[in-house]
């Protein structure tokens, strides 16, 4: 299944999206651009086929395991667990952290927000927050929040197309002018702003801060180096995040491919980051460019991948052995990960 996309302006926001083909008139800018959501009030909507028209969480309710996986069904219920976006950011985005599971449940939300964002493109300024240069205590942090000098204690990353930030619950973050990326996100809108610049929204009035909340969701242990070094391997899996709420691998192609994903009880999305790929499932075949997703559902037990030029794909899904606190072998030789390149 693929889905239209949902497009979001924001103050600082900019139009690099639209070259990748999007058409979001009358909106003067995309911050981002929501491949695939189950949040309530943003589901995302299938855009072919015989359920075109129906959106994501409609089609939990009918398809329950069969779409998402028996297991994640089990925990997850009808509301879909991810939410994958494209971020434009054409100014600084607000400081900010999200909290855990168990702090927003205490407050009401149903999740907290574990993420990781793929660098698509920075300029050779561009910067991002990742945690604290040192350790800090919560008296400290309030007191250079108070004064006015919080990127003083901040670690600070210069991104570069290709890099991978995985950011967890409780990190303080921000990405900065100049990058475009993905984010692979817990399907949850929660994020406590820290500082803003003094800046001001569309209506000329400051953003609302959340100083008070935002205390007991802090990690404030440093950040030494906050990028994830993967080995990069062309048309094969390469691993780039691994945890309860997402796993996450980079396909690189130049040729065809077939994935077996029989033992895998969970969906696979395929966001395409770099030109054109067509994912053929259960005898569907969709193409999709740079931007656009696609939702294998768990019934599927293979997957065969075809690129156009220089294709790159971000694949997602969430293994429940992980979430269940079981490791698998990281050799991705087995057969529940079998890859093979096809002939033609």
């Amino acid at each position: 299944m693929k889905f239209l996309p949902l497009f979001k302006q924001k103050v600082w926001g900019g139009n690099r999206i639209k070259s990748l083909g999007f058409d979001y008139d009358p909106l003067p800018n995309c911050g981002e651009l929501w491949a695939l959501s189950g949040v309530e009030g943003n589901e995302s909507v299938v855009d072919n086929g015989f359920l075109k028209g129906n959106h994501i969480n409609e089609l939990l309710e009918i398809y329950m395991g069969e779409l998402v996986g028996e297991q994640n069904f089990d925990r997850f219920g009808t509301e879909f667990p991810l939410l994958l976006k494209l971020i434009d950011a054409n100014d600084r985005l607000s400081i900010q952290v999200h909290p855990d599971d168990r702090l927003a449940r205490s407050r009401g939300m149903e999740n907290g927000k574990t993420e990781m964002w793929y660098i698509l493109e920075a300029g050779k300024d561009s910067e991002i927050v990742d945690g604290f240069e040192h350790e800090v205590s919560s008296e400290e942090y309030r007191s250079f929040l108070d004064a006015g000098y919080l990127e003083r204690i901040l670690h600070v990353e210069h991104p570069q197309p290709g890099d991978m930030f995985f950011i967890p619950a409780g990190r303080v973050h921000a990405i900065g002018r100049g990058i475009l990326l993905a984010e692979i996100q817990q399907n949850s809108d929660c994020t406590y702003r820290l500082y803003d610049y003094n800046r001001p929204d569309e209506n000329g009035r400051l953003r609302t801060l959340h100083t008070d909340e935002a205390l007991d969701a802090i990690d404030f242990t440093p950040t030494v180096d906050g990028k994830t070094h993967y080995i990069f391997r062309e048309n094969a899996t390469t691993p780039l995040a691994e945890c309860p709420y997402f796993t996450t691998n980079l396909l690189a192609l130049t040729q065809p491919i077939k994935k077996n994903f029989s033992s895998l009880d969970s969906f696979v999305l395929y966001l395409c980051v770099e030109d054109i790929a067509a994912v053929k499932a259960m005898g569907t075949i969709v193409p999709i460019h740079a931007g656009e997703c696609v939702l294998v559902p768990a019934v599927a037990d293979s997957v065969e991948l075809f690129p156009t030029g220089n294709a790159k794909l971000l694949e997602v899904y969430i293994d429940p052995k992980q979430w269940r606190g079981e490791s698998r072998s990281h050799s991705h030789d087995n057969d529940w990960m079998a890859e093979f390149k096809l002939n033609g």
